[in-house]
């Protein structure tokens, strides 16, 4: 048993007393509510006086939120609360806020600001070559600097996420009480999800992966709610009802994305609206849902960073993501919706129609479960795979069953019937890179290609979106392929480039 899970709630809480929280929007102000019901007092800054008055006038924590608009009286706050040293916890959007802050907190005239022994978290979702370089930094003053993700939203900041720390050996063995106790739990073993990821930036890099499997899921749930909806001509309750029926059990059991998914199209408008996006009633329209625009702004807008940093990533390190690809491909042409609407002028591509193949309603909507699940089972190899390949080229010595470990509550990808399927293997061969070569694996994606082929062509002669989906299909082709049509390829660049070719018959490189 480790230090970290040895130590009791109370020894937990006299260790650190008081935290001091950057960044009050709603992941910073959730978090600060957290740790003031788990028994921490609460420092809270933010460079917005609105969102400091919101969290620290919060009903029923005024004696344990207190809000600093004075960086030097935030800091000071924190002084002999946690032990010898200072525990700080960002919570910013990535780039330059975190280094604005950093730069503040480093000017501070000596003993005013961070000194020795001093502990960052970072919280937000920060591409991990920027971590990294801030742990050189705060390494040269002895601050240790935490890159950690955080998943699940701003619900799971408040009731426990799921967290992937990395960095310096001895902050994490600092840090992990702490985090043990605020982390989600998984309903199953009660272990909580939370793991020490690794050094350097590895717990940013297992987060940027999350959000690329997270991409996948969410493009293959929308592929699957709009096969239903235009497709079919399902009404929303029923599709939850279908969501409801695949998240009980089987292969697609406990997952989060289906939980929610069902949840979001049974909700409809309040009188008033709310904060959340939900507009008051009025009009025709009655769910929730239809004032939904098809526009994801946040990679529009450059406020999520790490759907398109996993995909480079994968690029750089040569390994084959499509579904992941695809998924982000999508969101970044419906980000700019002006543009696609006039492009739709011009190009006058047929819309989604009802389906004229697979008639039988029953039959449809079982193929469509095993095609969501096999999609779903696919990103998580291709992010595995990267996390893997990640490990090895930085020395991290990531072990990938840990990573299903911390996935298996309080975060996005949650899905217990794949946790269920990759952890054990992946708990006892940590050297492991190829997915696909787990026999288990391969049985599940073997016996679901002919339902995931089925759904896809019955879709395309109907004009249905499914870029995810389809991109699933073409990687389980070519990634078990024996004749792939680049042999063509090949020597095609060796005919204008002269660089060579493996010959199949005598197995070397062959010169032009």
């Amino acid at each position: 048993m480790s230090l970290s899970l040895s130590l009791s709630r109370e020894e937990t809480l006299q260790r650190f007393k008081r935290i001091g929280i950057v960044g009050a929007g709603n992941m910073g102000s959730m978090m600060a509510l957290a740790f003031a019901e788990l028994g921490l007092d609460v420092s809270v800054w933010d460079v917005d006086g609105k969102n400091i008055s919101r969290v620290s006038k919060t009903a029923g924590y005024l004696g344990r939120v207190a809000g600093y608009d004075d960086m030097r009286e935030f800091v000071a706050s924190l002084k002999g609360q946690g032990g010898e040293r200072k525990v700080f916890l960002f919570s910013m959007t990535h780039g330059s806020p975190a280094d604005s802050v950093l730069g503040m907190l480093m000017k501070m005239e000596s003993g005013d600001g961070l000194r020795y022994g001093d502990v960052i978290l970072d919280a937000g979702s920060e591409d991990y070559r920027r971590t990294e370089r801030r742990q050189i930094e705060c390494a040269r003053i002895g601050v240790y600097w935490v890159g950690m993700g955080v998943s699940g939203g701003y619900r799971a900041a408040r009731r426990g996420p799921s967290l992937s720390p990395g960095g310096d050996e001895r902050a994490l063995e600092i840090l992990m009480p702490l985090l043990e106790l605020y982390a989600a739990k998984d309903a199953a073993t009660g272990l909580p999800c939370v793991a020490r990821i690794g050094p350097g930036g590895s717990g940013h890099f297992v987060k940027m992966v999350h959000n690329g499997i997270e991409g996948g899921m969410l493009s293959t749930l929308a592929e699957a709610w709009s096969l239903l909806h235009y497709g079919r001509g399902f009404d929303y309750e029923r599709i939850a009802d279908a969501f409801d029926e695949w998240n009980k059990d089987g292969e697609l059991r406990n997952n989060y994305l289906l939980e929610i998914g069902a949840d979001m199209l049974r909700t409809k408008k309040s009188r008033e609206g709310d904060s959340r996006g939900d507009t008051a009633m009025g009009g025709y329209h009655e769910y929730v849902l239809d004032d939904v625009l098809d526009e994801v702004i946040q990679d529009y807008d450059n406020t999520e960073g790490t759907p398109y940093w996993s995909i480079t990533e994968s690029a750089s390190r040569h390994i084959s993501a499509p579904t992941l690809a695809a998924a982000h491909y999508l969101r970044i042409a419906n980000g700019n919706q002006e543009e696609r609407l006039e492009a739709a002028k011009k190009l006058r591509i047929p819309s989604p129609s009802l389906m004229r193949e697979m008639p039988d309603e029953k039959e449809f909507v079982e193929h469509l479960r095993r095609a969501v699940y096999a999609s779903f089972l696919a990103s998580f190899c291709q992010g595995l795979e990267l996390i893997a390949h990640g490990s090895e080229d930085e020395g991290w010595n990531i072990d990938l069953g840990k990573c299903l470990q911390i996935w298996r509550a309080g975060c996005i990808i949650r899905s217990e019937g794949i946790a269920d399927l990759l952890q054990p293997v992946l708990s006892k061969n940590r050297t492991l890179k190829n997915m696909k070569f787990i026999d288990t694996v391969a049985v599940e994606l073997e016996r679901n290609f002919h339902s995931l082929k089925k759904v896809i062509m019955a879709g395309i002669d109907s004009d249905h979106y499914l870029p995810a989906m389809s991109s699933t299909l073409e990687y389980l082709k070519y990634e078990g392929g024996t004749t792939l049509p680049t042999k063509f390829m090949e020597a095609q660049m060796n005919f204008f480039g002269a660089h060579g070719y493996k010959s199949a018959k005598m197995g070397e490189t062959m010169q032009a």
